[in-house]
Order: C-alpha cells, then structure tokens, then sequence
C-alpha cells in the first residue's frame, strides 16, 4: 500500500492543490455538465417529468445548526433587472456516486440492496467566489475516520464510532451522515448534496452512445468484471462504469488509482457530449436529461430543474481550464495497512483553503 503515502500530492505545497488542465472527477463531471442540458428543450409534461425525477434529502432540517458557518453568496452586480440575479458566492458540494438504489438495473451492474447501501465515489465540489475557478477534492472512501453520531430517518440517531470507513456513514445514516461525516472532519459547511447512481450513470453513457477512452496499462479485474488491454477502446455504459469502479487490476489496488481512472473518464464523457450535438437533437437531448435526472438524490435545494439549472447558469464563466483537482493528502493507517488516514497538518491546510 506505498501508494497510500502520498496520495496526489507531492512535496513542496503543503496539500494545497495545483492548478493542472484537467476536468471535474466522474459524478461533478456528470452533474455540473449535465445541468445545463436540461435547460434546453424540457417543457410542458416533459418539464414535469424530469422534474419528478429527482429525489431529494432535507439536509438542513436534518442537521439543524450544529453546522459549520455558512459561506457569504451574493448576487451578480451584472444581472439585468429584469431578470433573477445570479449567486456569485463560493459554493461547497458534496457529490456521491452510489450502488444505494435496489432493483434489478442496478443489481445486474453491481449495485447494492437497499440493506446494502455504499459510496462508491466521494468528492467535496469548492466553487470560488466570482465562480470562475474550482477546486475537486476526491475523499478516498477506504480513509479511517471518526463517524459523528447521526441522525436516523426512523428516530434517534447512530452511535460515535472511531477509526470507521468514510464510506460507512452512507452505510448507516444515508446523505444525512454523510454530510455531517465530510463537515465534521473538513469543518467545512456543504452548501449542497448531489448523489448519482450505478444505473443511471450507465443510461447517461449509453444515451451518448458510449464513449471512447484510453487506458496506459492492461487491467484485468474480475471483481468490476472490467478486462481490457492497453489502448483505446469505446466503452458502453456498464463498461464505462466498470472503468470508473475497477481498483484491484490497476496499480497497488489501492482507491487512488481509481480517482485517476475516473478523471480520465470523465474527460472523454465531457468531449462525447461536446461532440454530440444535444441542442439540434430534441429526442437524444431528452434522452440524455431523462438520464441524467432519474438518478439524481440532491438535497432540497437543488429539487428542481429550474434550480439546477439556476446553478448550471451560475457556472457558466467556469471552464475545465480553472478546475483543479486533487485528493484528500492521506497516509496508511498504523492500524491497517489496507487502509488510510488523512496526513497532517497537509489536510487541515487544504479544508482550511476552500473555506
């Protein structure tokens, strides 16, 4: 696990991310990107339809107050007055990809049961004041953590638990844990929650029409079912998420190649959709929505189309140039040497700059 060591960051900058010409991680890549199509195009009971699509989690009511501050969000100066201002604060997301939805779709590509819920994939979205940068911070779901106690829809809440999985809080108290688990070891407040699912990341794929992606190394992984050789290939949907899921036929077998896999990925999803043209294709463009919408969970902020796409305009000065990616500086953990623990001070020093 020497992998583990240094995670994404190199000596010489204390964990704070370096700027690279990259694109968002697979889930913020999916969303962000996909928000702006659904502007397009969706009306009447078509309209209704997506919009009934999301599911959404009452976070806030949830948590109460025992939260980290809220950053300052304020309107465009440059807004016309006819029209609504747009947000122009920073802005933190936390965006999960989940096997958390039961059925057959999900079954049939690895998901889990609705007793079996997981994070595949965890990353905190800083959107910077002026929203023309941003900053992708991937959390390695194998990092020990100490799990807050949570809230249960059902009544009472999960007991304190010490050196847990960060993946196990959406185990054991769903979005809501999750949130609290990412502020309390961040201390950084998540304005907004946004998880997408197994199936619908395949159907996105798919309504694309696959995407075409090259790999450095041959991986072969029985456990994501994913083999394939050295070169390019084009990818369906449940291969294309078997890509982003596979860890043990790359590398050390560690999460951190993974998080690679997954930027790559996502880069060629992003310049499949540039490549398809959405807008003169209402058909393939509602196909693609109703994706993309069908597998949404966000919080009840972002329950709606029109809110999404509020928060697509809001973005629309941020490019992939101004994206910055990074992972959460970890080393192995004393206690296991299969897992990881944020490395210090580097790791406070890279929440505290996204505050």
């Amino acid at each position: 696990m020497t992998g583990h060591l240094a995670g994404h960051e190199e000596s010489g900058d204390a964990g704070r991310p370096r700027g690279r010409r990259s694109t968002v991680l697979k889930i913020a890549g999916l969303t962000l990107a996909g928000l702006l199509v659904l502007a397009a195009g969706a009306a009447g009971l078509a309209y209704w339809h997506l919009d009934s699509n999301i599911k959404s989690v009452d976070i806030d009511q949830a948590l109460g107050d025992d939260r980290p501050a809220k950053g300052v969000t304020t309107p465009s100066s440059s807004a016309s007055a006819s029209a609504s201002p747009l947000p122009t604060g920073s802005l933190n997301i936390l965006v999960l990809g989940s096997d958390s939805r039961s059925g057959k779709e999900n079954k049939a590509l690895g998901g889990g049961s609705s007793s079996g819920a997981r994070s595949d994939t965890a990353m905190v979205v800083h959107i910077d004041a002026g929203r023309k940068k941003a900053t992708i911070v991937s959390i390695p779901r194998d990092t020990l953590v100490t799990r807050p106690s949570c809230p249960l829809k059902s009544g009472g809440s999960t007991a304190v638990a010490y050196n847990a999985m960060f993946n196990s809080a959406y185990s054991v108290g769903g979005p809501v844990c999750a949130v609290k688990t990412v502020e309390s070891i961040t201390n950084v407040r998540m304005d907004h929650y946004i998880e997408i699912d197994f199936a619908g990341f395949a159907k996105l794929v798919n309504a694309l029409g696959g995407v075409t992606v090259t790999t450095d190394e041959d991986i072969d992984d029985d456990d994501s079912h994913l083999h394939l050789k050295a070169g390019t290939h084009h990818l369906t949907g449940k291969q294309a998420l078997a890509l982003a899921r596979t860890r043990h036929g790359i590398g050390d077998g560690s999460d951190l190649g993974r998080i690679g896999l997954q930027q790559k990925l996502v880069k060629a999803l992003l310049e499949q959709m540039a490549s398809t043209n959405l807008l003169t294709d209402p058909a393939k463009l509602y196909e693609v929505a109703q994706a993309v919408t069908s597998s949404l969970t966000t919080d009840t902020g972002l329950d709606s189309i029109s809110e999404l796409v509020g928060l697509g305009r809001s973005l629309e000065s941020l490019s992939s140039d101004s994206v910055k990616t990074v992972t959460m500086p970890v080393v192995t953990a004393p206690s296991d040497p299969n897992r990881v623990v944020a490395k210090e001070p580097a790791a406070s020093e890279l929440w505290e700059s996204l505050k």
